[in-house]
């Protein structure tokens, strides 16, 4: 902070060998408040790249009119957004006028706000086998492809200089992120100042860890939150808070979400965030403070679940288009048969919790205990006592093979078709395949070799159990009506 009424000269070294003479002479009062000021601090992050940042800061400010300059703020930083707010005497401080300060000082900034003016180039010389530095006295014409410099009555293009030396630096230009407040203060002695403001560029997802038991029913479920913070500050020792939800946003105001990282079930420790509804969203707190760096991806501890009972389904999922093989007539259409998981978020299925959306990978041992990577998919946010439904991906030892067997008409728009679905089992134990049939119209199924149910309007499902290295064979008949 620099004292009133007092004026210096500073010799600052910049990258790129910028050397920077700096006079003040401060008209009215100035104070500068950074992170060691901070008395508190609390971050609570949305999964829509956004995150609302309380500051709190511990400030002795002069009384009477003056500038205040906060430092180490979000670059990131919504101006917008910003409140400034005394706990001490909230009645005593007032906000006159408001500033962010994101023009940042560089050497190429200092040559951009030096047009016009005059500065010193240095220049080496190589004289008599010596070096030695000439400064030359110029004045800065323009500096868009380059600088265009004035040399006594000479306009120069080209000229290099080893560093240039600056007589101060331009008010607008700050060494970080800064706001800036125009406040008059009615306080006097030390008082506690909470600044707030929303900021781009942190975001966090859950990540999800599903290990199989070797029964392949039950399964240990791991739950990872995944924050990244791309803000342009740290936040250190912050009280942490999650919001899962859908929050509507003005379109422009943020971006998706960022990408997770996969973590081993093995290294999950005991659930650290205590977890509420608030509004029509979840907040979720970590029960301890935390260091959030810059450009930082950071793992911690959401939940961890043991014993859930799972159910192993195969499903064949029939399209519209499966009337007959357009490639190769007569001959039955290959579909894939998938293999999803299912559970309840039930607390009698050891869950029970709001579990915020994310992308739950699921591992299982193999001979010889060692996991395996064997499918993932992501879930929406779902409430406790929902079930939730993975597709893992597509069975390797079990063939579906699809063919319509006849087609006839009844007059105008009644039709009777039949299908037929080939299912081969080459696994050594029996299984059961739901197959789900799409169908149009005013339908109804005149005959199957299997049980079925009607699943919706246009669609039944059909239950075919398959012996080990067996096959099965669904025959059904529907008439069909169109209005």
């Amino acid at each position: 902070m620099w004292k009133p009424n007092v004026v210096r000269r500073l010799v600052i070294t910049l990258a790129l060998g910028v050397l920077v003479s700096v006079p003040q002479a401060l008209a009215q009062t100035v104070q500068t408040s950074t992170e060691a000021d901070q008395k508190d601090l609390a971050v609570t992050v949305y999964n829509s790249n956004i995150a609302l940042v309380r500051d709190v800061r511990r400030l002795r400010l002069a009384t009477g009119t003056l500038d205040l300059r906060y430092m180490d703020i979000a670059a990131a930083v919504n101006p917008a957004t910003v409140h400034i707010v005394s706990l001490t005497a909230p009645k005593d401080l007032t906000v006159l006028e408001q500033n962010y300060e994101y023009d940042l000082l560089s050497p190429q900034k200092l040559l951009q706000k030096y047009v016009g003016r005059e500065l010193t180039l240095v220049r080496l010389v190589s004289e008599n086998n010596s070096t030695k530095e000439v400064p030359v006295k110029a004045t800065l014409l323009a500096y868009n492809e380059g600088p265009v410099w004035k040399v006594g009555n000479e306009i120069i293009t080209g000229m290099g200089a080893d560093r240039y030396i600056f007589p101060d630096v331009p008010e607008n230009l700050y060494s970080k992120p800064t706001l800036v407040w125009l406040l008059d203060n009615r306080h006097a002695g030390e008082q506690t100042v909470e600044a707030s403001y929303l900021t781009n560029q942190v975001n966090w997802n859950a990540d999800y860890v599903l290990t199989v038991g070797v029964d392949q029913q039950a399964a240990d479920l791991n739950g990872w939150v995944t924050i990244v913070n791309n803000s342009g500050t740290a936040f250190k020792n912050a009280q942490l808070q999650l919001v899962a939800g859908e929050l509507h946003r003005v379109v422009g105001a943020g971006v998706g979400m960022g990408r997770g990282l996969a973590m081993k079930a093995a290294e999950a420790a005991a659930p650290q965030f205590a977890e509420e509804a608030i509004s029509e969203y979840h907040l979720y707190t970590l029960e301890r403070r935390t260091h959030i760096q810059n450009n930082e991806t950071k793992q911690i501890s959401l939940l961890a679940s043991t014993g859930i009972r799972i159910d192993k389904v195969f499903e064949v999922d029939g399209q519209q288009f499966y009337y007959h093989n357009a490639q190769r007539p007569g001959q039955p259409f290959k579909d894939p048969v998938k293999v999803r998981i299912k559970f309840k978020n039930a607390e009698a299925n050891s869950l029970g919790m709001p579990l915020p959306a994310g992308t739950v990978r699921v591992y299982q041992g193999d001979s010889k205990g060692r996991v395996q990577f064997i499918g993932e998919d992501r879930i929406q946010h779902t409430p406790k006592d929902e079930p939730l439904d993975l597709y893992i991906g597509n069975a390797f030892d079990i063939v579906a093979e699809r063919k319509q067997t006849d087609f006839r008409s009844f007059g105008p728009r009644s039709y009777e078709m039949a299908f037929e679905v080939a299912l081969r089992n080459h696994k050594p134990e029996p299984i059961t395949v739901l197959v789900n049939e799409p169908l149009g119209g005013d339908w109804s199924i005149l005959e199957s070799t299997f049980k079925w149910e009607k699943t919706a309007a246009f669609a039944a499902r059909f239950t075919v159990p398959v012996a080990a290295n067996g096959e099965s064979i669904l025959k059904y008949r529907v008439r069909v009506r169109w209005e």
